[in-house]
């Protein structure tokens, strides 16, 4: 079976600490809540320390356009995911012309050709790469795409998947935008790039990856009647971000049966799963899991170390996630990775460590 050889995510240069982007809220948001002071409390209950961001802090401090926003997204983009994906290459000794197919994972901002075709021609990947980019699937995406890379594997024995997930949320802050969602989003989200290597079976047994993750099965789940739970609003200025508070409770009334349903197909309990790979949505989202699973608050150690260390980085939290377990170590046995995304939908992968 196909499996997950090595991941390389990015720590940026401007990593800032949330004590500075809250006084940065604080004047940003003035005059526009009676109640501000009790709403930047949402930074310190976040348990974030610092935030992974592509553009100093002084750059939200200014105007800028739609356009101005997009244009940097495009250039830091391209960039910086493939100083990801060529890192991701090295550390597991494949060529640049070895790469059979190109999943790029992105919802943060917009180009055309996609900026999967943009890493191509500056890195001169292989020129009959099969592209694929993922967009509008949001937290869910990281998941959704190596879920896909699984499958591309499943075909292709000799296929060699890069994954790169490139949320670059920053830069779709919209500054004359006063709404609650835009302050509690302000105190969450930040940028990550990562890229993961998806192989198919022959091609597995020639690579040494940092681990040795084989898929045992995938399940979406798109609930109906969400479609308002989270995602953008295109507006003029840009992309207005929708975040429901909802979205804990959703996790405890309607994911647990589903995560629990999904695994009991695999005949396994959650007793029987030794690694959880979350994507941590925040903290409440977190918590929710834990009591609604019933599992120990030390089994998402390494969901809660990347939301206090870089905060939510959309589609790329998860991979930064299993990043923590590559440095870390994986227990024997099963794993769950898993995430929530506008849809609103779920992405879960059962995996076996080798």
């Amino acid at each position: 079976m196909p499996s997950i050889k090595q991941v390389t995510c990015l720590s940026l240069d401007h990593k800032a600490p949330q004590s500075e982007l809250k006084k940065l809220a604080e004047r940003t948001f003035a005059g526009s809540f009676s109640d501000l002071d009790r709403l930047l409390e949402s930074f310190d209950n976040s348990e974030i320390k610092e935030r992974n961001l592509c553009v100093p802090v002084e750059y939200f401090g200014k105007h800028s356009s739609f356009k101005q926003r997009n244009d940097e997204y495009v250039q830091l983009a391209t960039e910086l995911t493939s100083e990801s994906v060529s890192a991701c290459l090295e550390n597991c000794g494949i060529g640049k012309d070895e790469v059979t197919d190109f999943i790029f994972v992105s919802s943060t901002g917009l180009s055309t050709p996609s900026i999967d075709a943009l890493v191509v021609n500056k890195l001169k990947l292989n020129q009959n790469i099969t592209r694929i980019p993922l967009w509008g699937l949001g937290c869910a995406g990281g998941v959704a795409g190596i879920s896909l890379a699984n499958k591309i594997a499943s075909a292709n024995p000799e296929a060699k998947v890069i994954v790169a997930a490139t949320e670059l949320c920053s830069l779709t802050f919209i500054r004359n935008d006063n709404s609650k969602s835009n302050l509690i989003a302000t105190g969450l989200f930040s940028d990550g790039i990562a890229s993961a290597l998806v192989c198919g079976d022959k091609a597995a047994e020639k690579i040494n990856g940092s681990f040795d993750l084989r898929f045992v099965d995938s399940r979406s789940k798109l609930y109906y009647d969400s479609i308002d739970v989270m995602g953008w609003e295109i507006i003029e200025e840009g992309f207005k971000v929708v975040f429901s508070r909802d979205i804990p409770n959703i996790v405890s009334m309607k994911v647990k049966d589903d995560v629990l349903a999904f695994i009991a197909s695999n005949n396994l309990s959650v007793s029987d799963i030794s690694n959880f790979i979350v994507h941590p949505g925040g903290v409440k989202v977190i918590d929710a899991y834990v009591k609604s699973l019933g599992i120990r608050n030390d089994q998402f150690k390494n969901t809660r170390t990347v939301l206090q260390n870089f905060g939510n980085m959309s589609s790329a939290t998860v991979l930064y996630v299993l990043n923590e377990f590559s440095v870390n170590g994986f227990e024997k046995g099963m794993s769950l990775m898993a995430s929530l995304g506008p849809g609103f939908t779920s992405e879960m992968l059962l995996l076996e460590s080798h």
